[in-house]
């Protein structure tokens, strides 16, 4: 499908009246006796009305991603319909500028609801037990297992080496006997004794293809499956009661079910991008495709236990709905190889004997994609050969800021890609900003800028604020620093007890700030109390912008376990005028949550970014070792880490875009940030596990891999899991904002 019409294809629109009008279908037939055949086969002539069995023939009426939103509700109401079956005849012949006669026949009886499909990828299963087939003649006899909805079908679409073979299962040669799995009628077991099968050529590159997509399609079955479920426990949480209050307010359900959400949205997120790379033609959609099944295949397994966990002993009641959907979750991630081929595949692609190809690089659209160029091409004659080999040299704690490059950067206006152009920025979008983030991270430069605090400046600053610190900020001249967590208050800033108060024209400052890093730069942002008795506590906090060179401030700095460093730093009777104020008196609150909203979004981003560049160390170095290189188990742990980077990129990509309409909410960058945080871990202990001693070997260290940068990484990723609002804090806020549950 390469040199897709894009613009030619469905919308968000259609797809979103799609699923409405779906859902609507599938709640007035209810669900009562939908697992018998005759049922079933009813269902699905009514869904063949509603014009669903033509989706997938027609890229213009309906693709995959179409196709995935289908399997998704059917998957919510626990309809076991053939949808697979025509979901691969449509894809699978759509593309034929010359059908066959059997192909257009099989086509048509498909779309008019005459061919009811059930669909086997036969011997090109990747389980060597799902088939037994042999060709007599133009007759196949044998046995086909782990069969979906095979009962209420009248045909059988099966994969051969060569293309698709269609049998007709009312011969008197063909047999479906139903096979008890998980308790219950899931799935068939169909015998052929030299029953008549008309074969359709398809390509290998094809048939590859339609296996990856149906992959999709299951997985978006057991998607829909699980978050129906999830949303039920979410509810039942806010109205079960136990010690007088909802269960939905103790903190142990709140985290396992923000938890889940984070996986919901981490498979929703790849089924639909893995959706849209096939719709649009896109050479990776293998990689998309594996990664969406690696993940989903233990993602969406473990939300089923935790959501029976949650539920209690009312969820394992067979009258409660809850009992279907963990069946169908297990069932359609198990087949076709499941999570462990998927797997497998990424890691083939990653850890290629003659190949050193990366994690696919994203389409950020023409703006993003030409300054991602323009990035790399300056960096390229401003930060390598000599220059950066010195500065590799440096210790950890001298890497994390570097002056000359700072200015050097400053004078491309890069330091204000997302400022308004009446500041000197360049208003540039989420994705050119990601763009910026990904090249940077993979040139290893330092960093740079003082976003939070420009955001606050450009917010809430005094015109005469914005005249003086935004310039020297955007020119690379002026670090800030946040002087935000005490003894006392960390997480809970409104606890804080720093205290500024007003002496006629100047505020006196008094307190302590700890955990500092930026403590060597211009000016501090501080945070501190203006009114000790506000009602509630944060209405008490103002914000300041304090020099670090003004009398009475005391730092002493201390080694972090990452190599870096922060300060304890000592305020006393610190004067600063009056106009170093920023926004109102006790507003300091507004001032600093609408700065960090702004930046909260992008945050995961810049984690997972970090841990993909790690990993594709780590590839390289893997492929340099052929014993590890081959070892079944490195590579498994290399593909589940692949497809959780992948994850990681897709939540960073949708906060990005909901950036471009606004605000990214709260809680999606809260998604975003502890799912790549606690990635960021994984990486750096798999790292570890995978490459032995040496890459516990610090800088400078004889025989240190990567002059130490493995277990560097992962001692600096316990600062990402606990700055910035820890994730224990995060998951409270994903469970309070995005699941309605009780504070």
């Amino acid at each position: 499908m390469s040199g897709v019409d894009r613009s030619s294809l469905p919308g968000a629109e259609e797809r979103a009246l799609l699923r409405e009008s779906l859902r609507g279908f599938l709640e007035s037939r209810g669900s009562a006796g939908r697992n018998s055949d005759d049922a079933a086969a009813s269902l699905w002539d009514g869904l063949v009305g509603q014009g669903l069995a033509g989706l997938g023939a027609d890229p213009e009426t309906g693709g995959l991603r179409e196709l995935a939103i289908v399997m998704e509700e059917l998957g919510r109401a626990a309809a076991p319909v053939p949808a697979l079956g025509a979901a691969l005849v449509n894809l699978a012949l759509r593309a034929e500028p010359t059908a066959s006669p059997i192909a257009t026949r099989l086509l048509e009886r498909v779309q008019t609801g005459d061919a009811r499909v059930a669909m086997s990828l036969g011997e090109l299963d990747p389980d060597p037990q799902t088939a037994s087939l042999d060709w007599r003649g133009e007759a196949l006899c044998g046995s086909l297992r782990f069969v979906d909805a095979a009962g209420a079908a009248t045909d059988l679409v099966v994969a051969t080496p060569d293309g698709l073979a269609v049998v007709d299962l009312r011969h008197a040669g063909a047999r479906v006997t139903p096979t008890r799995a998980l308790g219950t009628a899931g799935w068939s077991e169909i015998t052929l004794d030299q029953v008549p099968a008309e074969s359709i050529a398809i390509g290998d590159e094809r048939l590859a293809a339609l296996r990856l997509a149906v992959g999709v399609l299951l997985i978006a079955r057991a998607h829909g499956a699980a978050r129906r479920a999830f949303e039920m426990v979410v509810d039942y949480a806010k109205e079960r009661r136990q010690f007088g209050q909802p269960i939905g307010r103790f903190q142990a359900i709140q985290h396992k079910l923000a938890d889940n959400l984070i996986a919901l949205e981490g498979v929703r997120l790849t089924i639909e991008h893995a959706a849209e790379a096939f719709d649009f033609g896109l050479a990776d959609f293998g990689y998309f495709a594996e990664a969406a099944i690696a993940f989903a295949g233990t993602a969406l397994r473990k939300v089923a236990l935790e959501t029976q966990h949650a539920f209690g002993a009312i969820g394992y009641a067979e009258e409660h709905e809850a009992p279907r959907h963990f069946r169908r979750v297990h069932l359609d991630t198990v087949v076709l190889g499941g999570a462990r081929v998927a797997r497998e595949a990424l890691a083939a692609r990653l850890l290629a004997r003659d190949d050193a190809r990366s994690i696919p690089e994203y389409d950020l659209g023409p703006a993003g994609n030409a300054f991602r160029d323009e990035v790399r091409a300056w960096l390229a004659e401003h930060w390598s050969g000599a220059r950066k080999a010195a500065f590799d040299a440096k210790p950890f704690h001298d890497r994390e800021f570097d002056p000359s490059f700072a200015r050097d950067l400053g004078t491309t206006g890069w330091l204000g890609l997302a400022w308004p152009r009446e500041f000197g920025g360049q208003a540039r979008s989420p994705l050119e900003q990601l763009a910026f983030i990904e090249v940077m991270e993979r040139a290893e430069a330092p960093r740079i800028g003082a976003s939070v605090q420009a955001n606050a400046l450009i917010m809430h600053g005094s015109a005469e604020q914005k005249r003086r610190y935004l310039p020297e900020i955007l020119r690379g001249e002026a670090m800030h620093g946040m002087g935000y967590s005490e003894p006392d208050s960390g997480s809970d800033l409104a606890s804080l007890r720093t205290s500024a108060v007003r002496d006629g024209d100047q505020w006196v400052i008094n307190g302590q700030k700890i955990w500092t890093t930026t403590y060597w730069g211009k000016y501090m942002f501080l945070a501190a109390r203006t009114d000790r008795d506000a009602k509630p506590p944060h209405a008490g906090i103002s914000m300041f912008i304090v020099p670090m060179d003004t009398p009475g401030i005391t730092v002493k700095p201390a080694a972090t376990m990452y190599d870096g460093s922060f300060a304890n730093i000592f305020y006393d009777g610190v004067r600063i005028p009056l106009d170093a104020i920023v926004g109102p008196v006790n507003g300091g609150w507004k001032v600093l949550t609408d700065a960090l909203a702004n930046e909260r979004g992008l945050i995961g981003g810049g984690i997972v970014l970090k841990v993909a560049h790690g990993f594709e160390g780590l590839c390289s170095a893997l492929r340099a070792n052929p014993a590890l290189r081959d070892d079944p188990l490195v590579r498994d742990r290399i593909g589940q880490l692949a497809a959780e980077i992948e994850v990681g990129r897709r939540l960073m990509i949708h906060c990005a875009e909901l950036a471009t309409g606004g605000t990214t909410p709260p809680e999606m960058g809260a998604i975003s940030k502890v799912f790549s945080g606690e990635l960021m871990e994984r990486y750096g202990e798999a790292a570890l596990d995978l490459l032995g001693p040496r890459a516990a070997l610090s800088q400078d260290a004889p025989g240190a891999l990567a002059n130490g940068r493995f277990e560097q990484q992962l001692r600096h990723s316990l600062m990402w899991v606990i700055s910035i609002g820890t994730n224990e804090i995060q998951r409270s806020l994903i469970a309070q904002r995005g699941l309605g549950l009780p504070r």
